[in-house]
């Protein structure tokens, strides 16, 4: 469950009549607890409370009581020696009547009403697994408008399914924009008096609903005609006092879907909220997935933090203008330069969704102009920031119309705010006529035409503002000159998941450069439709929002030498982090945030979080003062051990065994058994799972021609190879005991690396095996190798190195020999040095064999990982450390510029002298 279906479901549990022996269930229900879970909590099973409550282990311990001992049983809970015992994050007590409730972690608690609780879901949302709870939390309003538009929507698709077609889709969220304005208007002053709209509805509508349609539609109507004009379009008098809106908000018909008891029930019950509390920043991106189908069952994926937002617009051009302001001081003459620049600052989000990168960076510039006109005693002063200096490209109306309607109430608001209600409606209506959002394909649409060079183009008028034609013209921008500022968060998907109409939108940004259009992700069409857009508009800057892997791995490679050569730059960067929403158990994906603009002298910034580093130049892998690029090497560059393939038997499966029939081959079979080897790949190595081969060298095939068994599978294998397309593959039919592709065998031990593995796992997954054991082509081997190799490979720069330069499958590790061991840079390793590092790696074996029969998987969990093997790879980390600079490094990124710095100057350097041939270089 997500956040929006949360807030429903505990909306309707407060609105039913208390049940005090089904509430404890009731509730946990309500966030996402399976209906099996629920059962062994009524059967005791997992049930933990010792007063007669119900305890779930690690989440609530609630507990319901007879009236006026709330506050008392809350106590109770808390002095529990079960619920410490089990680990509850909450305790929870009710009476029907009151409700309390403690964050046993924070300290934080709530007091209010039972009628009252579902206020404060955002409280318990850990209990679902979600963790941006603050967020939540400061615009719960969003979330339960977002909710109660979304019954509505559904209930009016029920009784005019034809509403819910294609044709008909425009019409249905031109409906739900249009009463989100309505609602919003009548808690604001707008309209006059609180809550006319609703009241008007209620009033004027029968109860059975049969003529709400038509209410409705009178008082669109109404607000699309003129005072004067009333009269003669027989406007009725009880819809007289409602304004002229204009803006074509209202323009373009006003037919409106028949209502249903339920469903009139429904929009009264909207309209009943506090709608001054709308965040048009936050509200715009959920109420997006009401009315997208297939996104509908995702409402909160939208979600987007104001604070992740700022990541990409501080550093874009708003901490710059601060830090004008802060030296402008009260200097009357500084301060008005500073407003005249603010005013003719363009903003333009060519991926815009419904807006909420458009309206934080309003809302900020709205912000510093208020202190300039405080600081200049001029607080009631007129904003000169025209709202349609924020411009948008959007595929799909619905957030594009919503996208609009935002920026208007964002505007509104700061009206509000910096000059005062009454000054703010005297200047809101009627609305502006323009639409400035676009409709339209971001990777087909010239930007120019859309946030021009000069601002000057050619004023179209629609009549209809949900009717623009998507090749509309752009209006002009106001207060020419500025700054032109393009910022986003593209969409994200990878070349063997786009859909051919992505691929061929791709090949149209990439036009200049098609092979990338092949092998990158599709938000790199933003970067090269804005390197198009540079081109013609030297000074524009941009910022985007985007997955981590063209940071990484062979996009790195491909995007920034073409960015680079094309005169472009990495202003400043974000490293990987998680762009989280509210989506149940959603981790969110891995972004990095690159902003871009023309090569200049200008210091880089690079962020790790909240450390913020400058340098003289960012490189393709987001690493300071470092231009380098990682190619493939054919042998290391440094002393360790050289890296191989493991085996691929291409067999059909009839050399492999599980592990019963394993086992019986060994204890029936003499003539077989020395042939059953353990196989590991990379699922068998992270989870433990027993697999065996049939291993035989040339020189026994006779002997194992012996087992009846081996003959009939090697015959087996004999005819799939036959069979097979590779010509290759064709020829091993005539050896079916072999394996086709045999890159080494171990004669002592061998070290193993998994192919691909899991980004959340504190260290790379690595394990020391004897020789007996065959590797997989799933993994890669280091046979007969010095141990000391695997503490390299199992320590935190080993990880921060792949996680760099190797591709991604997914969010998942693609380990690669030439690429992420053979390119390591390991600096010159004493005797002592590989004597300390080999003790590291026996310590390390040594913690996990203490945890026996425990996985890799088990051992490495982030939140389980047991404490004394936590110890043995930080020992690790620090010996390996202090041999690269003589400390712990503060933070990857330290880490990454120490190590590039070193692979620049061993690839400079010590290839010729080691006579190798290799495919590694440093461009810069």
């Amino acid at each position: 469950m997500n956040a929006v279906e949360i807030e429903q479901a505990i909306t309707d549990l407060a609105e039913h009549p208390f049940d005090r022996a089904e509430f404890p269930y009731a509730f946990l229900e309500a966030f996402g607890n399976k209906a099996t879970t629920i059962k062994r909590l009524r059967a005791g099973a997992s049930n933990k409370s010792d007063l007669g409550g119900v305890l779930q282990t690690s989440n609530i311990h609630i507990l319901t009581c007879d009236a006026g001992r709330v506050t008392q049983t809350l106590a109770a809970l808390k002095a529990s020696p079960a619920t410490a015992k089990a680990k509850a994050k909450f305790i929870l007590a009710t009476d029907g009547a009151d409700f309390e409730a403690e964050d046993l972690t924070s300290g934080e608690t709530v007091a209010c009403a039972f009628k009252d609780f579902p206020d404060h879901f955002g409280f318990f949302l850990p209990l679902a697994g979600i963790s941006t709870v603050r967020q939540i939390s400061e615009n719960a309003f969003d979330i339960r408008a977002t909710s109660r538009l979304n019954r509505l929507y559904v209930e009016l698709l029920k009784d005019n399914p034809e509403w819910g077609t294609a044709e008909r889709r425009h019409d249905m969220n031109n409906l739900m924009a249009r009463l989100i304005f309505c609602f919003f208007a009548e808690d604001t002053d707008i309209f006059v008096g609180k809550g006319r709209f609703t009241e008007t509805v209620a009033q004027m509508s029968a109860k059975d609903s049969s003529n709400t349609h038509e209410v409705i539609a009178t008082l669109f109507r109404t607000m699309n005609t003129k005072r004067e004009d009333r009269a003669a379009a027989k406007i009725p008098r009880w819809a007289e006092d409602f304004p002229y809106v204009n803006g074509q908000l209202f323009s373009g018909g006003d037919e409106v879907p028949r209502f249903s008891k339920i469903a009139r029930s429904y929009l009264l019950h909207v309209g009943g909220l506090d709608w001054t509390k709308i965040n048009p920043d936050i509200f715009g991106s959920m109420i997006q997935a009401v009315a997208e189908d297939e996104e509908r069952g995702e409402l909160g994926m939208h979600y987007t933090s104001v604070p992740n937002i700022l990541k990409v617009l501080n550093p874009l051009f708003l901490d710059d203008l601060r830090e004008k302001l802060e030296e402008a001081g009260d200097n009357a003459r500084m301060l008005l330069n500073l407003r005249k620049r603010i005013a003719k600052i363009r903003v333009f989000d060519p991926a815009c969704g419904s807006g909420n990168f458009l309206v934080i960076a309003y809302k900020e510039l709205r912000a510093i102009e208020a202190e300039i006109n405080r600081r200049r005693g001029e607080p009631d002063r007129a904003s000169e920031i025209p709202v349609t200096n924020f411009r948008g490209i959007e595929l799909r109306d619905f957030p594009a119309e919503i996208a609009r309607l935002a920026l208007v109430i964002a505007e509104y608001q700061c009206d509000v705010l910096y000059r005062g209600q009454k000054l703010a409606l005297a200047e809101f209506l009627p609305l502006r006529n323009e639409n400035w959002i676009t409709c339209h394909n971001a990777l087909r649409i010239d930007w120019l035409s859309v946030c021009p060079a000069t601002g000057t183009g050619v004023k179209l008028q629609a009549d209809d503002l949900f009717e623009t034609p998507l090749d509309q013209a752009e209006i002009d921008f106001q207060n020419e000159g500025g700054e032109t500022y393009i910022c986003g968060n593209p969409p994200y998907k990878g070349s063997k998941w786009q859909s051919d109409e992505q691929k061929a939108d791709l090949a149209n940004a990439w036009v200049k450069h098609p092979k990338l259009a092949k092998t990158t992700d599709f938000v790199t069409g933003w970067f090269a439709r804005f390197f198009d857009y540079a081109d013609s508009v030297p000074n524009a800057v941009a910022a985007f929002v985007a997955t981590n892997s063209i940071c990484q791995g062979q996009q790195a490679i491909d995007v920034w030498p073409v960015a680079f050569q094309r005169g472009y730059e990495i202003r400043f960067a974000h490293t990987s982090f998680k762009w989280a929403n509210l989506a149940s158990h959603n981790a969110g994906v891995t972004v990095v945030i690159v902003g871009l603009g023309e090569k200049s002298t200008l210091p880089k910034r690079l962020y790790q979080e909240e450390l913020v580093k400058q340098c003289s130049a960012i490189g393709p892998y987001l690493v300071p003062d470092s231009l380098a690029y990682v190619q493939k090497a054919n042998d290391p560059i440094g002393e360790q051990s050289t890296m191989l393939f493991g085996n691929m038997p291409r067999d059909g499966g009839h050399l492999f065994l599980d592990a019963e029939l394993a086992e019986k081959v060994i204890a029936e079979d003499v003539d077989a058994r020395p042939f059953v080897k353990r196989f590991v790949g990379s699922t068998e190595l992270i989870n433990g799972k027993l697999r065996y081969c049939l291993w035989i060298a040339d020189k026994d095939v006779e002997s194992a021609k012996r087992s009846v068994f081996i003959s009939e599978r090697l015959r087996l294998v004999a005819e799939n190879r036959k069979q097979s397309d590779a010509e290759s593959t064709r020829q091993f039919a005539k050896q079916p005991h072999r394996f086709v592709q045999i890159a080494g065998v171990a004669r002592r031990d061998q070290i193993l690396v998994p192919g691909v593995s899991s980004e959340n796992r504190p260290y790379l997954p690595c394990d020391y095996l004897t020789a007996d054991v065959i590797a997989s082509n799933k993994c890669f081997a280091l046979y007969d190798a010095p141990l000391w190799n695997m503490a390299l490979i199992v320590s935190k720069l080993h990880w921060v190195w792949i996680g760099t330069v190797c591709v991604r499958m997914r969010t998942d590790f693609s380990y690669s020999n030439t690429v992420g061991w053979n390119t390591f840079p390991v600096p010159a390793l004493t005797d002592k040095n590989k004597a300390d590092l080999t003790r590291c790696a026996e310590d390390i074996l040594l913690a996990r064999e203490h945890h026996f029969p425990a996985t890799i998987a088990d051992l490495y969990d982030p939140e389980n990982m047991p404490a004394d093997l936590r110890a043995a790879h930080d020992r690790n980390d620090e010996v390996l450390e202090r041999i690269y600079i003589g400390r712990r490094f503060k933070n990857d990124t330290e880490r990454l510029e120490k190590l590039f710095d070193l692979y620049t100057k061993m690839t400079a350097s010590a290839a010729p002298a080691k006579g190798k041939k290799r495919k590694a270089g440093a461009n810069a």
